[in-house]
């Protein structure tokens, strides 16, 4: 069985199946700049802020719901006729109104189209892992989205910087279906030969940079 991150679908699946195939099988990852502590440090506040809130009492753009956990890890059975399952750390959990749950995925980011559409796959693996746990609760989940915060403001006051971040909602559908056979498709690359290089991948480039050079000295 095949454990697969939630996280790595949105850009590494997406960017270059070969390098998805080594890191899945292989446990070959790509060489990543460590990301900036300041990014880390204002998710974690930010969404830290949230637990045990009611969404709408923060923005009347969010949805109904109470938060009841951030940052926790999920497991899920495998996936029906695969070789997978998913294992990731979803960002927030809310308590609806009627008892089901909603899933959010908190960004800090310029929101664009392009990249809420990225986001969905995470949010379907997300869902299924919640209705389909490999231990504990089973969950209902009804709703799904993203908050996406940006600063747009910024201002000094009594020796302090303060900055102005208004959430965004963007509700995700939920596509049972559709995740079934995405997974149906990674489960198929993982158990068939290995995939080719992608021609626009960087880091397939940067596996050939020795052989280049060498070739330039004969």
């Amino acid at each position: 069985m095949y454990k697969l991150s939630p996280s790595d679908f949105a850009y590494l699946y997406e960017e270059c199946k070969l390098c998805y195939y080594l890191k899945i099988k292989m446990s070959i990852q790509r060489p990543s700049m460590p990301f900036p502590g300041v990014f880390s440090a204002l998710n974690t506040r930010l969404q830290g802020a949230l637990i045990g809130k009611e969404l709408q009492e923060l923005s009347p753009v969010l949805p109904q719901g109470s938060v009841e956990s951030q940052e926790g890890f999920i497991e899920s059975m495998p996936v029906p006729n695969t070789k997978v399952y998913i294992k990731g750390k979803y960002d927030l959990l809310v308590r609806q109104p009627d008892g089901t749950r909603l899933i959010i995925d908190f960004k800090i980011s310029q929101p664009s189209e392009e990249k809420i559409a990225k986001y969905e796959t995470q949010l379907q693996a997300y869902h299924y892992a919640f209705e389909h746990p490999s231990t504990g609760e089973t969950r209902t989940i009804t709703k799904m989205g993203l908050i996406i915060m940006y600063p747009d403001q910024t201002k000094f006051e009594n020796g302090r910087a303060v900055m102005d971040f208004p959430p965004q909602w963007f509700e995700i559908d939920i596509k049972k279906d559709f995740f079934l056979q995405f997974m149906a498709e990674v489960s198929s690359l993982l158990e068939g030969p290995t995939p080719p290089e992608n021609p626009n991948c960087k880091w397939c480039k940067y596996r050939h940079l020795g052989e280049v050079e060498n070739l330039m000295r004969l």
